[in-house]
């Protein structure tokens, strides 16, 4: 008896990715793509994984960055993403930029010569029929409206976001604690909360007067005409507030009261950015209240004239646009698989991840579920401590629920940055065999980062059943 295939909606980088690993581990797939039956607003061509926007896969740089660690997992586990993004590569210093025609007829040919994959030219109008047993919607942030609609009847109206609306998120470890200090207005101790649940960098009136300015005339990024202009209660850019007049802020999410400042508390703050908690591990900080859509480089300008934060590295920055992603945290088992419609996975982009390679790299791991699935295999996920585990864990439950600010997402899509890995442990060597000096600063924060790094290859190559290498750091 033939074996049942696996379907997989959506042909973009995470559906291609998906239907060659299913295929490759010998399980028939059939890779159903709306384009050219039915178009988008953003895609051009029929063309499998088209780039819509950039044609840069971000650095290369396995050692010192998170999206480059993650390029080299993805090699160790037969990309199709990444075998057809460095076939076609172009210069662009340390990052993969690639031919985006080259690359997209490479995808495209690999996956039609495969005698595993069938491709069907068509648009799946709702969730795969139930005699699709094992299936994966992979339709990205542009989802077709009768499909969007029908996840959303299956998951909850309030379980699907057609626009996304990002407050900037730091990285708690740049973030000067001799200027800020943790406290909640007036100590409020919420659900799981100490009473120190935000951490606070206060401003003067000068500094205050100064900053509403400087956002009122910072470059700001227009939306696309398909997008429209979503603002709605609860999530204007901070921009937008500081043009409806210089006090606006100090009455809304700059607002001063119930604070005292630890480091001088006879002084009191004019106005206060608050940071909260956004991931479990406690490594990342997002800004509440400051979705904004100022240009990124604008944002790391005017937000670094905070005070506590003229040193701050961000996770991600802010933004306002249409992206359609499900409350995965919520919706999603650690295998990607809906809970309550067992053998559904959705995988890239309408995940909640953020990139061309996160996208494809939750659509290799949905893959390769599913596959194991099909062949009675367990269902082993990456560790936590690779890159593949970090953005996984992200998307499936390492978010913190906000409490405090209710109708509002707690859940919100991210690029894989190194704020999402396991602290390394403690007692991990930092310095290479025979390095007598001590590391400090920048030195100190790269050594961490190549311990990461060594770590996740290494668990990574387990994970795959490869031979592990022994790898020090440098």
């Amino acid at each position: 008896m033939a074996m049942k295939p696996i379907h997989i909606v959506g042909g973009g980088l995470a559906g291609s990715e998906a239907a060659w690993q299913a295929a490759e581990a010998g399980v028939p797939v059939v890779l159903h793509e709306m384009r050219p039956v039915r178009g988008t607003e953003a895609h051009k061509t029929e063309g499998l994984a088209e780039l819509v926007c950039s044609n840069s896969f971000r650095s290369d740089d396995a050692e010192n960055n998170a999206v480059g660690l993650l390029h080299a997992e993805m090699r160790l586990a037969n990309s199709l993403i990444m075998a057809s993004g460095d076939a076609n590569q172009v210069p662009a210093g340390g990052a993969l930029a690639v031919d985006r025609d080259g690359f997209s007829d490479a995808v495209t040919a690999r996956i039609e010569a495969h005698p595993l994959i069938e491709i069907v030219r068509e648009e799946v109008s709702g969730l795969p029929p139930a005699h699709w047993d094992l299936a994966i919607v992979a339709t990205g942030p542009l989802t077709a409206p009768s499909l969007a609609g029908a996840i959303a009847k299956e998951t909850g109206a309030d379980a699907l976001a057609f626009f996304d609306a990002i407050a900037p998120i730091v990285h708690f470890d740049t973030i000067d604690m001799n200027v800020c200090w943790f406290q909640s207005r007036y100590d409020k101790v919420g659900p799981g909360g100490t009473g120190k649940d935000y951490i606070n960098c206060p401003m003067d009136k000068a500094q205050y007067e100064a900053f509403v300015q400087t956002l009122v005339d910072g470059q700001k990024t227009e939306f696309k005409e398909w997008e429209g202009t979503p603002y709605f209660d609860g999530c204007l850019p901070i921009e937008v507030m500081s043009e409806r007049g210089p006090e606006t802020l100090r009455h809304g999410p700059m607002k001063p009261m119930g604070l005292t400042n630890a480091h001088n508390p006879s002084v009191k703050a004019y106005a206060v950015v608050q940071l909260r908690q956004d991931n479990a591990l406690g490594t990342l900080y997002n800004m509440v209240g400051f979705q904004t859509k100022l240009k990124h480089g604008e944002q790391v300008r005017i937000f670094r004239t905070i005070p506590g934060l003229e040193n701050a590295e961000f996770a991600r920055l802010g933004g306002l646009h249409r992206n359609t992603y499900i409350n995965s945290p919520t919706l999603l088992d650690g295998s990607l698989q809906l809970k309550s419609r067992p053998g559904l996975r959705f995988a890239g982009q309408i995940t909640g991840c953020e990139g061309y390679v996160e996208s494809a790299a939750i659509g290799l791991l949905a893959g390769r579920f599913a596959a194991a699935e099909r062949l009675g295999r367990p269902v082993p996920l990456p560790p936590a401590t690779t890159a593949f585990g970090a953005l996984l864990n992200h998307i499936t439950g390492g978010h913190i629920v906000s409490d405090d600010e209710p109708g509002k997402r707690s859940f919100q899509p991210m690029n894989v940055n190194f704020g999402l890995f396991p602290p390394l442990e403690p007692g991990t060597p930092l310095k290479p065999d025979g390095f007598e000096g001590r590391f400090r600063g920048k030195d100190k924060a790269a050594a961490k980062r190549r311990a990461v790094t060594a770590r996740a290859l290494a668990d990574c190559r387990s994970w795959l059943g490869l031979p592990v290498r022994a790898v020090a750091a440098e």
